[in-house]
C-alpha cells in the first residue's frame, strides 16, 4: 500500500486521514486510511466498503469514530472514485467485486491469516463483505452490514430475460457523459437520486466521484457501471451463501432505508448462525446523513466490546 496526503482543501479529504492505494494484478485500488493512535492497543484493521456509484467518502462521518480503536480503510470498490477502471471490454460483475477484494486483503493485508481483520460494509459493499467473509470465514473476525443483507436476487425464469437486456446495452454503450458547469451541481442532482441525500452529505460524497474536463466538470465513475449485469443469483443461492457465514454479523437496519419495507428479510437473518441486528433511524446512508451517532454506537459496541 502506498499512503500520502492529498493536496486540496480539507474540505474533500478529511482531517487525519491520508489518500491511499493498493496495486492489484489487473488495476489499482484507491482509497482513503486513518490510522489509529499508536499508543492504543493493537487490534485488527478494518476495511469499509462502500455501495453502488458511492465512494470511500461515504465513510467520512463513521470512520474517524471507528478509527480511534483500529486502524481503518475505506475502499473505492473498481470503477468508482480514484480508483481503476475494469478494461475494454469488461463489465463489473458481482463476484469480481469479491475477487478484487481477495486480492486485496491476500497481498495488503497477509495478516490476515493469522489475526483476521474487520469488514463493514454498506448496501453492495455489505454484499461483497458477506460474500468474502462466507468463502474465508477463516480471515474475518467480524462482519458489519449497513442497510444491506445479502444480493439482489432473481428468479431462475428472468436468467434469459436478464442476459438478453445486458447484452443489448453492452451493444449499445453509454450515453455520452454528462457536463456539469462545477461539482456543486452535481451534487445537488445527486441529492434526489434513488437513495437522497441531504445537501451536506452529497457535498462530502461527490467530489470524489467528479473530475475536471474542459470547461466543466463529468463524473469520474464507469459509465458502465449502470449497466445491467448478465446474471442475477437467485434467492436459493443468496440463501446459500448466508447460511454459510461463520463469523459474528452485525446488521444494521435503517428505519426508513431501502430494506426497511423489503419483504422475505427475516428469513436471510434467520440463516446467519451468529447474528446481532440493531435498527437505527435514517434513510440508506444513515451511516452519512444525518445523526450517524446511532451507527457508530452501535458498530464500535460490535466490533470492540464496548
Amino acid at each position: 500500500m502506498t499512503d500520502t496526503v492529498l493536496p486540496g482543501s480539507g474540505h474533500d479529504i478529511p482531517a487525519g486521514c491520508r489518500e491511499a492505494h493498493w496495486p492489484l494484478d489487473n488495476l489499482t485500488l484507491a482509497g482513503l486510511t486513518w490510522h489509529t493512535d499508536p499508543s492504543h492497543e493493537v487490534r485488527s484493521p478494518i476495511l469499509m466498503v462502500h455501495g453502488w456509484l458511492d465512494n470511500a467518502m461515504t465513510f467520512a462521518r463513521l470512520a474517524p469514530a471507528l478509527a480511534t480503536d483500529a486502524s481503518v480503510h475505506a475502499i473505492d470498490m473498481a470503477g468508482h472514485g480514484h480508483s481503476g477502471h475494469r478494461p475494454p471490454g469488461y463489465g463489473y460483475w458481482l463476484m469480481d467485486y469479491v475477487a478484487d477484494l481477495s486480492e486485496l486483503i491476500d497481498h495488503h493485508f497477509p495478516e490476515s491469516e493469522r489475526y483476521p481483520l474487520d469488514l463493514v460494509g454498506h448496501s453492495l459493499g455489505g454484499i461483497v463483505c458477506a460474500l468474502y467473509a462466507a468463502a474465508f470465514p477463516e480471515r474475518v473476525r467480524r462482519l458489519v452490514m449497513i442497510d444491506s443483507l445479502g444480493a439482489l436476487s432473481r428468479p431462475a425464469k428472468e436468467t434469459i430475460p436478464q442476459l438478453r437486456r445486458a447484452l443489448q446495452k453492452r451493444r449499445n454503450g453509454s450515453a455520452p457523459p454528462a457536463v456539469y458547469p462545477d461539482v456543486a451541481t452535481a451534487a445537488r442532482i445527486r441529492e434526489g437520486g434513488l437513495s437522497p441525500l441531504s445537501a451536506e452529505a452529497a457535498a462530502l460524497l461527490v467530489p470524489r466521484n467528479m473530475r475536471a474536463e474542459g470547461d466543466g466538470f463529468v463524473w469520474r465513475t464507469d459509465a458502465r457501471l449502470r449497466h445491467p449485469t448478465p446474471l442475477m443469483m437467485t434467492e436459493e443461492q443468496v440463501h446459500a451463501s448466508l447460511a454459510a457465514i461463520r463469523t459474528p454479523t452485525l446488521f444494521v437496519r435503517a428505519s426508513e432505508g431501502l430494506l426497511a419495507s423489503r419483504g422475505g428479510l427475516d428469513k436471510r437473518a434467520e440463516l446467519i448462525p451468529d447474528l446481532t441486528t440493531v435498527d437505527v433511524p435514517g434513510g440508506h446512508h444513515c451511516h452519512l446523513d444525518g445523526d450517524t451517532k446511532p451507527v457508530a454506537h452501535a458498530i464500535k459496541r460490535f466490533l470492540f466490546n464496548e
